[in-house]
């Protein structure tokens, strides 16, 4: 309902009007985009098929791009629905018709992110097992802190 009704405001919604509100906005549509409810993601997806909201995110493809490259990265990775992978992709595909450069900048700093990301994963878990490594060798006393172990990390919309 949401997303329906966003469309039809901005739908009637002018450029300044829509720069002053794109960057919560979009960062908005980026969590409903990663939605693993099929509806609300393809929904999302769909406000790429009126003309108007393409114009207005061509106009600001630089600022909106990197806001919501993740979420379509993710999606084509790790999205269930098989209609939101092809909706992501037909997405992907106009931002790269638009400006295949943008889109290129895009992936090598979402790698790039990734890849920290992953090293600093890694530095965890070793500072993990070395402090379960040392706290196994300490007796447990009243006073003594109980080893617990870490939950998986993760970031929710």
């Amino acid at each position: 309902m949401f997303l329906g009704e966003l469309e039809e405001v901005l739908e009637m919604t002018n450029m300044v009007e829509f720069q002053k509100n794109m960057i919560p906005l979009f960062r908005r549509i980026g969590c409903c985009l990663n939605n693993s409810h099929f509806q609300v993601a393809e929904r999302a997806l769909f406000l790429w098929n009126n003309d108007h909201i393409v114009s207005l995110i061509a106009n600001n493809r630089q600022i909106l791009l990197p806001l919501i490259f993740p979420a379509l990265e993710w999606n084509t990775h790790n999205h269930w629905n098989q209609a939101v992978l092809n909706l992501t992709l037909n997405v992907k595909k106009m931002f790269s018709e638009m400006d295949s450069d943008l889109l290129l900048f895009c992936e090598r700093k979402f790698e790039d992110e990734e890849a920290n990301l992953r090293v600093a994963a890694e530095k965890r878990r070793a500072t993990w097992a070395r402090l379960e490594s040392v706290a196994s060798f300490q007796p447990v006393t009243g006073n003594t802190a109980v080893l617990v172990k870490p939950t998986t990390d993760f970031i929710m919309c």
